[in-house]
């Protein structure tokens, strides 16, 4: 059987139709896989993007609470000092009662203080027995003397007013005290006038 021209041509038209929807099918499918892999690209960017500003976010946050208790306890630092430091004003011009007090009772002569002189032996007393409550008062509130005789030389506790050589004793020591001095819980109030011993 002699196949005609006519039914070759249709043949040839059906098989390239075919090949053409394949090809149509297989591109289509390949523009598919595109797509998808482009949005994954986008979506792991932005899911970068946001794993930045989360860790950007978290380490502010962490440094804002370092902050906030760096302030608070600096804060309660400031508190427990004032609690302690407040009365010091007040503390000073108490010292200047006290060194009052104690110029008065140094001032009596010792000779004078007999049974035939009761009014000077009781007021003497008195001034005795007040000097014992006023130290008693100022240790109560963390004040105390500073009396230094003999002691190195510290600039922080004590104002030298002179130097001199004295026999006997080792230069950088306290030779003679002028005038006590006081601290408050640990802090130099008021430094001890004091005379030092320097070399010959």
């Amino acid at each position: 059987l002699r196949t005609s021209p006519r039914l070759l041509c249709a043949a040839t038209q059906q098989k390239n139709t075919g090949q053409n929807l394949e090809e149509d099918q297989s591109q289509s499918q390949n523009e598919q896989k595109v797509e998808p892999s482009s949005a994954e690209k986008l979506l792991a960017e932005e899911k970068a993007k946001l794993e930045e500003q989360l860790k950007e976010v978290t380490e502010k946050y962490k440094r804002a609470l370092a902050d906030a208790e760096n302030v608070r306890q600096r804060s309660q630092k400031l508190v427990e000092e004032a609690k302690l430091y407040g009365i010091q004003s007040f503390c000073k011009d108490l010292l200047e009662v006290a060194d009052i007090l104690e110029k008065a009772t140094e001032s009596v002569p010792k000779e004078e203080i007999k049974d035939e002189n009761p009014h000077l032996k009781s007021l003497y007393e008195g001034l005795v027995m007040t000097e014992i409550q006023i130290q008693k008062v100022f240790k109560k509130h963390g004040l105390l003397r500073l009396n230094p005789v003999g002691a190195k030389f510290d600039p922080y506790e004590h104002e030298a007013l002179f130097h001199a050589p004295v026999e006997g004793q080792e230069p950088g020591t306290i030779a003679m005290v002028s005038k006590i001095g006081y601290k408050l819980h640990g802090r130099t109030l008021r430094p001890a006038l004091v005379g030092v011993v320097k070399e010959a």
